[in-house]
């Protein structure tokens, strides 16, 4: 028996879509409530199949007759609506994750979609700082003031640990364990982790939280507050970053991962493996972190060519 806590949201589950296939509205409630998703998760799936079930009822075909022939044709019509790789293949995954739940339920006799190939995605590397332009940003919040205060102890969290802007609202004062060091981090699916934070960043969240953060009159368990005493959201937070980027003239594009795409980076740079990479940014897959290899590639390539006696540099 479902408690109230587990009952899906009515925000983003069928009440509000009435038009949804029955077996996408299951599909939904189940990310919810078995898999742990966030609300903006379900979100990101529902409007991925809505625009499925449009294209389905544009071409006048039934659910239980999808095969790989139409996931392809469907993958054609959003390539020509101007969607690139990158996206095609995020919704041929929601389409995948979908049917592999019918086909669990029994609903389908197989996951028509389980041998359609992604399309092939670009090698993009994330943005990142350097650290010149890191010391730059974390100068900018004004430290005798509570906001700013708080706003740089975010900002060193960030780096120092890699998290994703989501986990950073979601902490609360007792996730950090001061004699270890370690903060306990919710991921995706409400995924438990533990993160090391170094002691410069320690020491800032022990004085924000004994100094700071009362001053605020908390009327939420959050870690981080706003003048309300309430917790942050995504949008404020980044809203406050790109501000103090802008202020120490960084002109590159500031992105919600910048700042952990930074802090894997520049680990891998350090020296550290790939497989602590993945474990404390909390990928379950390391596919996922791979792409850190090709920003420490091109790292160890242009070391390379600057000090090996037949390099570039060399030549010079």
């Amino acid at each position: 028996m479902r408690t109230k806590h587990d009952m899906p949201s009515s925000s983003v589950i069928s009440p509000t879509r009435p038009d949804l296939h029955p077996w996408m509205d299951r599909y939904l409630e189940f990310l919810l409530v078995e898999k742990g998703l966030t609300e903006n998760s379900i979100a990101s799936y529902t409007l991925d199949l809505e625009a499925f079930q449009r294209f389905l009822r544009q071409e006048n075909l039934k659910m239980d007759a999808v095969n790989a022939q139409t996931g392809l044709l469907y993958l054609m019509h959003l390539r020509q609506g101007g969607l690139q790789s990158r996206s095609l293949a995020r919704h041929l995954s929601t389409l995948r994750g979908l049917f592999a739940y019918c086909a669990g339920e029994g609903l389908l006799a197989q996951n028509p979609l389980e041998k359609l190939d992604n399309p092939k995605l670009p090698k993009r590397l994330p943005d990142v700082l350097s650290p010149e332009e890191i010391k730059s940003l974390l100068a900018q919040p004004d430290m005798h003031d509570k906001l700013g205060f708080r706003d740089r102890t975010m900002l060193e969290l960030l780096y120092a640990s890699g998290l994703r802007v989501s986990e950073l609202i979601a902490l609360k004062p007792l996730d950090l364990d001061t004699q270890t060091g370690l903060l306990r981090v919710f991921g995706k699916g409400r995924k438990e982790r533990l993160v090391p934070v170094h002691d410069a960043a320690q020491n800032m969240l022990q004085i924000y939280l004994q100094t700071w953060r009362p001053t605020f009159r908390p009327q939420e368990d959050a870690l981080f507050l706003n003048r309300s005493g309430k917790g942050l959201t995504r949008q404020g937070t980044w809203k406050m970053i790109k501000s103090y980027a802008l202020a120490a003239g960084i002109r590159k594009p500031i992105s919600p991962h910048t700042l952990r795409h930074s802090f894997a980076t520049h680990l891998l740079e350090g020296g550290a493996d790939l497989r602590t990479v993945q474990v404390l940014l909390g990928h379950t897959d390391i596919l996922a972190t791979e792409i850190y290899t090709h920003v420490r590639a091109g790292r160890l390539k242009a070391i390379h060519d600057r000090h090996h006696p037949r390099g570039k540099g060399a030549r010079k």
